[in-house]
């Protein structure tokens, strides 16, 4: 059997992660048609994923740093963000629905 592409994998890990997330609000009690819709899809499940990984690298931490930093620029954070998720879009072009999706609601407390 072939092995599964790296965006195949993330998206089984994303399906895998939410499922557990699903199962456990329904366990403590939680209405799943009250929270179901605040879920991410997979693919933005994904590319918070990605997008967590690369705010530790060395490219992205220290830009990250200066982004959050009390004295940056007004809207320092939303290019910071702007970027690692364009960044994202050009490295996986079958995310970029779910990117441009994500950037009208990338928390700046993230």
């Amino acid at each position: 059997m072939a092995e599964p592409t790296t965006l195949e994998r993330l998206r089984q890990d994303a399906r895998d992660e939410l499922s557990a997330l699903i199962e456990l609000r329904c366990r403590l009690g939680e209405d799943p048609w009250a929270f179901l819709p605040e879920l991410p899809s997979v693919d933005e499940q994904v590319v918070a994923t990605l997008r967590e990984e690369r705010l530790h690298s060395e490219r992205w931490s220290p830009a990250r740093a200066r982004a959050y930093h009390p004295t940056a620029r007004r809207g320092a954070v939303e290019r910071f963000e702007y970027e690692i998720l364009r960044d994202i879009a050009i490295d996986h072009p079958d995310l970029s629905t779910a990117v441009w999706s994500m950037l009208g609601r990338v928390p700046t407390n993230w």
